[in-house]
């Protein structure tokens, strides 16, 4: 029998019974790798359990030790990173090396974690009134919970548990259930480095673990990656049971493309960003918008260099792009083709028929290029989450800038032009979280944050970054006097600055 991978909880593997299991598959060649436990309400308050054991101890560790675990974490991620690489290329089909510049982008939030000390620092106000001082600081929550999607398993956790463990907080985390060997190996890395038992928790699980989470009482914040309609969910279950909640959700990016840019930088850009990775991340380009007069020449750049792109096995040499991560999953974006051909989208380049020689059940699906397409179509208006672009055709930058700014979605937008007038006038007047000029997928660095506008987005803080230190902790005020006690009497009036 295939091996079931199950929870992690106070620092051991859960060995209680299991009622349901999920199946894990190989993307490549469509077979069930391993097995995976689901946590009913039981498993999720021993994690919660676990954690908030924890806290009363790990609240009270030093930054600098806090900072050291943190180095030696980092270092071991370092040093693994290749054994990571394959974890995530092994269950979610995505090519190795893609999987090695995820794990990049999620150390370098680990990093930024590293200097926890400098970001905790507090603020002071000498002399507010006579003999008096105040002072403010940054406390944890406590137990805070993520649930994470399985289009990055590595790099969405640690957008999430390094930070708030290095603000004293526990954590539990829910992964995704599709892809669950990369978020565990973490854990176990992490305990390895010096973190304590419990302070980091693995529940894998459906929507009763994810529901469970969002009911508990001990549960003080809770942090979603994943598509708009669960994460609405997750905001107004999470906020309606008194927690803070950071969910972010999905994304229809576009891509301008103005007369004067470079096509050919475009064109690579293009392809690039929509089909890394099968199209399935959250910040890829599903929509070029290209303004007249250079509809033509590039529609014909991007699918010459999408017929081009080599689809197989993630694993092998040579791949660019592997399959999507189940045949549920591939069945969605394939009927989405077949939509956007009824509804009357000229199809350029279709990648249906498919096939990889030596892995002929694998979940596969080439690169899809859609022209003349209009936003009332359904694969304009839907995010695919595939490898499926649209290009629409706008006469003007106003037209461009209106369609964009329409688009219930905020997520991410990218402007290629070599004017940089354009440019500065584009960003101040797009609607969207993240804004790309010439860099078709502008994720920011981790002294940075992460987030949409609009649906993209619902609660109030970005992910990681100095506004993942705030979501992670809340302030406390201080206003102390040392007087001498003796030089005044009882006032009962109201408190006044002096």
């Amino acid at each position: 029998m295939a091996e079931t991978i199950t929870h992690l909880l106070g620092g051991k593997a859960w060995d209680g019974a299991t009622a349901e299991r999920g199946e894990v598959f190989d993307p490549a060649t469509g077979a069930v790798s391993r097995h995976v436990a689901l946590a009913d309400e039981t498993v999720v308050d021993a994690a919660v359990a676990a954690a908030r054991h924890a806290f009363e101890d790990w609240r009270d560790v030093s930054l600098t030790r806090r900072t050291r675990i943190l180095f030696a974490f980092r270092d071991i991620l370092e040093s693994r990173r290749d054994e990571l690489a394959r974890m995530v290329t092994a269950e979610h089909g995505k090519v190795v090396s893609d999987a090695r510049g995820e794990i990049t982008r999620g150390l370098e939030v680990v990093e930024f974690a590293c200097g926890i000390a400098h970001l905790l620092k507090g603020e002071h106000s000498e002399q507010v009134s006579t003999d008096v001082d105040t002072w403010t600081v940054r406390q944890p929550l406590g137990v805070v919970a993520g649930i994470t999607p399985f289009n990055f398993p590595a790099m969405v956790p640690m957008w999430m548990f390094p930070i708030a463990v290095a603000c004293g907080n526990t954590f539990v985390l829910k992964p995704s259930e599709r892809d669950p060997s990369a978020p565990l190996a973490l854990a176990e890395w992490f305990s390895e480095a010096g973190l304590p038992d419990g302070v980091l928790n693995i529940v894998h699980g459906d929507r009763v673990a994810v529901d469970s989470l969002l009911d508990h009482p001990d549960i003080r914040a809770v942090s979603f990656v994943g598509s708009t309609p669960v994460a609405r969910h997750v905001y107004e279950r999470g906020t309606g049971a008194g927690k803070r909640v950071q969910a972010l959700g999905g994304a229809k990016n576009h891509m301008i493309v103005l007369p004067d840019a470079d096509l050919d930088r475009a064109a690579d850009a293009a392809v690039s960003a929509g089909f890394g990775s099968a199209g399935e991340r959250c910040m890829a380009v599903s929509v070029v918008v290209a303004v007249d007069p250079v509809g033509d020449s590039l529609v014909e750049k991007i699918a010459d260099r999408a017929g081009r792109v080599v689809v197989g096995d993630g694993r092998a040499d040579g791949v660019e792009m592997g399959p999507l991560v189940t045949a549920q999953h591939c069945s969605r974006v394939r009927g989405y083709v077949d939509t956007g051909v009824a509804q009357g989208a000229e199809l350029v380049l279709d990648g249906r028929d498919i096939s990889v020689a030596d892995r002929p059940d694998g979940f596969w699906l080439g690169p899809c290029v859609f022209d003349r397409v209009t936003p009332g179509m359904t694969v304009y208006t839907d995010e695919i989450f595939g490898p499926v672009l649209c290009i629409v055709r706008v006469e003007s930058y106003d037209a461009a800038l209106h369609l964009v700014n329409e688009n219930p979605y905020g997520n991410g937008v990218a402007l290629f032009t070599r004017d940089g007038g354009a440019a500065r006038l584009f960003q101040r007047e797009v609607e969207a979280g993240m804004v790309g000029v010439n860099v078709p997928i502008p994720v920011p660095m981790a002294f940075h944050s992460f987030g949409g506008w609009g649906q993209s987005l619902f609660g109030d803080t970005h992910v990681y970054g100095p506004e993942g230190v705030r979501f992670y902790t809340r302030a406390k005020a201080i206003t102390a006097q040392w007087a001498d006690p003796h030089l005044a009497g009882p006032d009962l009036g109201f408190p006044t600055h002096r």
